[in-house]
Parts: structure tokens; sequence; C-alpha cells
């Protein structure tokens, strides 16, 4: 029992791990199990890739801390470049943090620095982050809001189409869900004041869900129009989660502000926002900074997770393994109806909704779902959603074939057992 540990921290299990590789980690005692967490989307070139942390070894010799205020390292400029080449058009200079809610918020202080406006917008279901800005700028769960408001002001939340909830259509829900950013435009705030729009292309924590084509181009659209950045937080779906390098690219969309954290340096504390050279340029010097962001340590292990993933097949496997998981959750659900309701994704971010004989969501039975897998077949998986009712499946990007189909049988047996 850890007695000088916080409890703050939610456990998924209580298993004390000592070796990672791929996609399995192996536990104090010697046993293995299969990963399908990525610790939260993090390490998608799998535990341990031998080419980072040969860089994090290597880099560790030379300097660990270089201080980008007080000097700059051979690092920072060559991640920088390489981001250019692989973000999308017009993204071209880059600020460097700790964590997605520090880029988050490095991305709002950007925005109101270059437009002189002071407000944004976000989704509902959204999460950017626990610190007190993104808390407020985050609905996927009341958890992360609960007793510790006031929150700050000047966030409005806009509704998002998800179609499982709501139980339209999706062409219905893409033109109520416009109409009524249309209409807190108007009623709530005005684009005169509002600054941003902060829009993750798959909703994370908030359930999984791929935002629509005809939502996302109608929102840039919008935010156009009325001289709004439009900021895209990729830092679950992006560095290949969603089987393209950034979920943007399923568009064919250049945000204004792209926002980067997770799967950047497979596992070292990395985040990066990234932005044209003319918005860049708005943002004065020394009116923000950090401690650590930039390590050379960090870049290095970014630099060589870049080389993974662009190397030759590495998205294209990542696609085919997300195409091979995804069809035998289908094989599931034709085989359990009354308890897979859906479901849903892109490449390796995958959801199932899981529901009681009434199509209501279930949370007792996602628990127990995840107990099984866990206890029974040695595999670790999440919920999230707004109910706790919905399997979310983010396995390494180097999962195998064999490890997907057993993964799936074990789901299966896991539905069945707790009927």
């Amino acid at each position: 029992m850890d007695q000088h540990l916080a409890d703050v921290w939610f456990q998924l299990s209580g298993l004390e791990v000592s070796y990672g590789e791929g996609a399995v980690v192996t536990t104090t005692d010697g046993v293995d199990h299969l990963d399908l967490t990525s610790g939260i989307g993090v390490v998608n070139t799998g535990h341990c890739h031998p080419d980072v942390v040969a860089a994090i070894r290597e880099q560790a010799g030379r300097f660990i801390h270089a201080q980008v205020n007080c000097y700059r390292h051979d690092q920072l400029e060559p991640l920088a470049a390489k981001l250019a080449e692989i973000t999308p058009d017009g993204i071209e200079r880059f600020f460097f943090s700790n964590s997605g809610a520090e880029a988050t918020e490095a991305a709002v202080k950007l925005a109101k620095q270059a437009t002189g406006k002071p407000a944004g917008i976000v989704f509902q279901g959204s999460f950017h982050g626990r610190t007190h800005l993104t808390m407020a700028m985050t609905t996927s769960k009341s958890v992360y809001r609960v007793g510790h408001s006031p929150l700050p002001s000047g966030i409005f939340v806009a509704p998002f189409p998800y179609t499982f909830v709501t139980g339209e259509t999706e062409e219905d829900a893409v033109a109520r869900c416009l109409k009524e950013f249309d209409l807190l435009l108007k009623t709530q705030t005005s684009p005169s004041e509002v600054g941003w729009v902060m829009l993750e292309p798959v909703l994370g924590e908030g359930g999984y869900v791929p935002a629509p084509p005809a939502f996302v181009a109608g929102i840039v659209e919008r935010c156009r129009e009325h001289g709004i950045l439009f900021v895209a937080d990729e830092v679950q779906t992006g560095f290949g989660r969603t089987g393209e390098l950034f979920a943007c690219q399923h568009h064919g969309l250049a945000p204004d502000i792209l926002v980067m954290a997770k799967g950047i340096a497979s596992g070292f504390p990395m985040s990066a926002i990234g932005a044209s050279a003319e918005l860049m340029d708005r943002w004065p010097t020394g009116s923000h900074g950090g401690t650590y962001g930039g390590n050379p340590m960090a870049c290095a292990a970014a630099l060589a997770t870049i080389d993974v993933m662009t190397g030759r097949g590495f998205l294209e496997h990542a696609r085919q393994m997300g195409d091979r998981f995804l069809a035998g959750l289908e094989r599931v659900r034709g085989s359990h109806p009354d308890a897979v309701a859906e479901n849903r994704g892109l490449g390796l971010m995958l959801a199932s909704e899981i529901v009681d004989a009434d199509g209501r969501p279930d949370a007792a039975r996602a628990g127990a779902i995840l107990a099984h897998l866990l206890e029974e077949e040695r595999i670790l998986a999440m919920t999230c959603g707004p109910f706790g009712s919905t399997v979310r499946w983010i396995p390494p990007l180097v999962i195998t074939e064999r490890q997907v189909d057993g993964a799936i049988q074990a789901f299966n047996n896991a539905v069945a057992a707790t009927a």
C-alpha cells in the first residue's frame, strides 16, 4: 500500500510494473499484461522503443537540462524543423512545454495576444486539461470540475454532435449543432470578443467520438467568417493515433494553432503548440515561457519518435491494425447486440458503447468487463464518456495482429462472462 502518495490519483489497476516492451507491460512479480491504454494514449511507438531509448540515453550523457532562456541546445531547432515538415500546412513555428494542459494554456495565451479578444469557445464533452483554466474548458465529466469553482470566465460551451447520446442522424445532429453555435454568437457572446475556438477532432475523455466532417467544415467556415482563430487540440489524436500523423489531415484542414502532447515523445514529458510565423510574431517576447519546455532529453525523444513514425510502413501498420481491431469489435457487437450498442473511431482510437437491456448506458457492466479483462485475460483497458460506459481501445500503434485478435477474443469472453 502506498502510504506516502496522495489518494487524488484515480487507479485503473493495482499493478506495479517494472518493464515494458511494445504493447506489453510486465509486473514486478513477472506477469505480462497486454496494455490497451498506452499510458492514456502516450506510448504510440510502444513501450521503450529501442530507437527512442537510444536517443534518450545518448542525450543524457551530453545535457539533461539546458534551459532555453539561458542558452539554446542543438535539439531545439531540429525538432521545430521536423515538426514544420510533418504538421499541416501553415504551421511553421513552435513553442515547447511539458504537458497537454500547459500547451492548451499556451494556445489560449497566444490567441488572446494575437487577436486582442478575451473569450473562447469549446464544445460539450471536451477535455482540455486539469489546470484552473483548462478545467473551465473541460466538460467531459463533472468530476473534473466539482469542488474547484469559481472557474475562469470567458469560456463558452457549444454543442457537439454525439449521435449515440441524442439519437439523431449525423446530418440532423450537425445541422442542429451548427445552428446552436450561430445562436451562441448571437446570445451569449459575440465574434467581437471571441478570439478562438478549440476543437478536439475526436472527443477524447468525452467518449471517443469523431467529429463529423461536415461539422468540422462548418465550424472552420464560421471561424474564418468572423476572424476567429481555429485551434485544434490534437493532444490525444496526434502522432499517428487516428491513422494519420494528425487527425486534422483526415479533413484536409490546417488549423491556426495546433496543440500537441502525449504521443510526441513516446512517454517523455513533452508538449508543443504550432502556428504560422505571422501569428507567433504577435506573441510579445517574454509574455510566456517555462523552466522545462524544450528540455533536450524530451527533444531527443521527440525527434526519435518522429523518425520511427515517419519510417517505412509505420502508419500503414497502424491503419491496418485499426481496421482489424474495429472489424473484430463489430463481430463482438454482432454476437452481443444487447450489450454492445455501437463501435466507432479512427485508426487505433476506438470505442465500444456498453448498454443495458433497455439500451441505456451501463457503467456497471463496462466496469465488470474491464475487471474481467484485467483479472482473467491480463489485459488493461479503460472507459471514458459522460456515463463511464464507453470502453476505449488505445493500444500502442505497434500492436501485432496476434495481439489484436487476442484482445478481441478476450473482449468477447468478457462480454459473455458479465451477461
